[in-house]
């Protein structure tokens, strides 16, 4: 009780309660613009947030975090756009919803529903800590060096279809990592004679160029779309009781939330897809699913908003961010001089429970503001996309230059916005190369400590949860490789049976695909050519 009562005269502060309730509203606004998302306005507050005190840093950060797929849910309603990634999957029951009249009751379900996974998460944290605090002082050198090694992969698997691409991003964001000083001996790596690349690559340029200034660059090249908005009337409190008739999707959901959260590089896309999975499969009438669903739409923001708060759990536990948007917050920590990890668990607990109150108190903030403020707010979704991007263009340039008053890192930061837009338009993951630069850097310093004290490669694992981490590495590759052996394998005999049919029709379609095939290279090297005279008309 003690404990609680520190963490709540933490947030009494007033700069602490101003920056949780401007981070709560103005994510929820960025998160009702479609093509901004959470990652660009963290990556633009992220020099700002340097000069505050941590837990007003954090604050505004989490209020951002936790409350923009809150606002993502409006466009993705309303017009079929999701405002975040996160929310394609609120599209498919939220839309049919107002196309068939029903746009009020689709949001204020989603706003329940959003509200209960956020809460229910912060709870069930809350009453988890004790336990973190117990479990991780068990975590030492090697064990750091492990967890960072897995998160690092399961980013990399995640990527199903284009885990060979993300492992080289990752390696890439990892390479970044080790230019400049070296950590140990201070020597110059892959400086080739250059002073400026003697400091090493601050990785907040990078965020800014490939999340920033990579989607400014896309919102300028883009078309602006005209939107007609469907008109609300009515309250906004229906669905909160309808929400009270779904509660075993709603919980189930929100578990699942919990458990991908605190799995580095799982999130918001996995749990979505298995809560909504389930809701399908448990559902008495599983054939209104993407039609219009009220389970599908309850299992969908349920999930995705009951990860915020459990992505914070390999953060503050380990110091090992699962996405890119806890790797910007850990910066926050390093620039204080506060180390996530089993010290702070230990000395700052009345820190890390403050956090989670203002999740808890941030889910009310928006819930409270969504159900009177709506019908205002859906007016941002018509704001041009080439005023945004002119706006996002000028704030992060600001921003990087005020990291060190640099032109250089201004430079640097463009470079790697023409990088993000590459990758945006080739539809590849940047998430990797962010990952690859903070989990790198741990790896490093943590494989440096351990191998102090290792003498042959089984002393490496010979503790109980050194070993529990490395067996999980292990299984995580074996079953990656039967799923990509299969599934080959699934392919090439169905391309066999395609080719090998007697009949006209499996003939017709293996002719079809191939021309399909043929047709689908071109136009990707079409793609490809308009890419470059694009980024020939940037530059």
């Amino acid at each position: 009780m003690d404990l609680i009562l520190s963490a709540i005269e933490i947030l009494m502060r007033w700069d602490v309660a101003l920056a949780l309730l401007a981070g709560s509203i103005g994510g929820v606004l960025i998160g009702a613009i479609p093509g901004v998302g959470p990652a660009v306005a963290i990556a633009i507050l992220l020099p700002a947030t340097f000069s505050m005190d941590p837990i007003v840093g954090l604050t505004v950060l989490l209020g951002i975090y936790g409350s923009s797929m809150y606002g993502g849910a409006i466009p993705a309603i309303l017009i079929n756009t999701p405002g975040t990634a996160v929310n394609a999957l609120t599209t498919y029951d939220g839309y049919p919803m107002t196309a068939r009249g029903e746009p009020r009751r689709a949001l204020s379900l989603a706003y329940s529903a959003s509200f209960f996974g956020g809460v229910f998460s912060v709870i069930c944290l809350i009453l988890f800590a004790p336990v973190l605090a117990k479990v991780a002082p068990m975590f030492g050198s090697r064990e750091i060096f492990l967890a960072a090694l897995l998160g690092l992969l399961l980013v990399v698997v995640a990527h199903r279809g284009q885990a060979l691409i993300a492992g080289a991003l990752a390696c890439f964001g990892i390479f970044l990592n080790t230019i400049g000083m070296e950590p140990v001996k201070y020597t110059q790596r892959y400086t080739f004679g250059q002073d400026f690349l003697g400091g090493g690559i601050n990785l907040i340029v990078v965020v800014l160029g490939l999340f920033a200034i990579s989607q400014a660059f896309v919102l300028l090249t883009d078309e602006d779309e005209k939107i007609r908005l469907t008109r609300l009337r009515g309250g906004m409190f229906q669905g909160l009781r309808e929400l009270s008739r779904h509660p075993r999707v709603a919980s189930v959901s929100a578990g699942f939330g919990v458990l991908m959260g605190m799995i580095p590089g799982v999130g918001e896309f996995t749990a979505q897809f298995m809560s909504y999975t389930y809701a399908q499969k448990t559902s008495k009438r599983p054939q209104d699913f993407g039609r219009g669903s009220s389970e599908g739409l309850i299992a969908a923001e349920t999930a995705n908003n009951a990860v915020p708060a459990a992505a914070m759990v390999p953060l503050l536990a380990l110091g090992i961010p699962g996405e890119a948007l806890t790797a910007m917050m850990l910066s926050v920590f390093y620039v204080h001089n506060v180390v996530p990890g089993p010290g702070l668990f230990q000395n700052d607990m009345d820190f890390v429970v403050a956090l989670y109150l203002a999740l808890l108190i941030l889910n009310v903030l928006v819930l409270i503001f969504l159900l009177f403020a709506t019908r205002s707010l859906i007016q941002v979704v018509r704001i041009p996309n080439r005023f945004l991007g002119v706006c996002i263009l000028t704030l992060s340039f600001v921003g990087v230059y005020s990291l060190r008053n640099s032109a250089t890192d201004c430079v640097m930061a463009a470079a790697f916005g023409l990088v993000g837009y590459v990758l945006k338009r080739l539809s590849l993951p940047a998430v990797p190369i962010i990952l690859g630069m903070v989990l790198g850097g741990i790896m490093e310093v943590k494989l440096r400590a351990a191998m102090a004290r290792v003498k042959t490669p089984l002393d490496f694992i010979d503790r109980p949860v050194a070993f529990i981490l490395f067996s999980i590495i292990i299984l995580v590759l074996v079953m990656h490789t039967v799923r990509i052996l299969r599934d080959r394998k699934e392919l090439k005999e169905a391309e066999w049976q395609t080719k090998t049919s007697s009949t006209n029709f499996g003939g017709l379609m293996w002719r079809r695909k191939n021309s399909f095939l043929k047709d689908r290279g071109k136009q990707v090297r079409a793609r490809h050519a308009k890419l470059l005279r694009r980024l020939t008309d940037l530059f």
